[in-house]
């Protein structure tokens, strides 16, 4: 068991945000896999909030980058997962935002147990309901939460990031 618990600590803690891919196709089954993760995630009243729409189109890719300073990120990724929150599956805007995020985590540490790279795109939030018209979604009823982009790591040109930093844990915590 212990055995387990470290490799999915290493997994955790190995997560990293990937912006270079080298464009090679993804399987339906693991694009599946990476889905199925992501419906695992806890959401209040197990309201499951999540809409995705599956992008790997040159054309739609295109409209979608247009909408983000890292568009060519988007358009360079073989995949993008275009995540929204369906409104009325929610019952609490906190609550289901936390379940979003929740989602869109296990979705990162799937893509990354299966050895391809991701980063979450938040910037493009600024046009999302540019996004929602792409999709001829309403506004609503779906609420952009973010992209995923997804695919082979591209190592030649991704920054090793070993010394990645983070805060210690006595700057943000306070024991009682």
């Amino acid at each position: 068991m212990e055995s387990k618990t470290n490799n999915l600590l290493d997994l955790i803690k190995s997560r990293k945000s990937v912006r270079n891919f080298i464009y090679k196709k993804i399987d339906n089954d693991t694009i599946r896999e990476i889905l199925d993760c992501g419906r695992w995630a806890p959401s209040g009243q197990n309201s499951q909030p999540w809409k995705v729409c599956i992008v790997s189109h040159p054309t739609v890719k295109r409209m979608i980058a247009e909408q983000s300073k890292y568009g060519g990120i988007i358009e360079s990724a073989y995949l993008n997962f275009v995540v929204f929150l369906d409104i009325e599956r929610g019952y609490d805007r906190v609550k289901d935002v936390l379940a979003m995020g929740a989602f869109i985590q296990n979705m990162l540490l799937c893509v990354h147990a299966k050895g391809l790279g991701a980063v979450w795109i938040g910037e493009i939030l600024k046009n999302k309901e540019k996004i929602n018209e792409i999709f001829k979604l309403s506004t609503e009823k779906y609420e952009l939460m973010g992209v995923i982009t997804a695919g082979l790591i591209d190592d030649a040109l991704e920054k090793s990031k070993d010394g990645r930093e983070r805060r210690a844990i006595d700057e943000f915590i306070d024991w009682f």
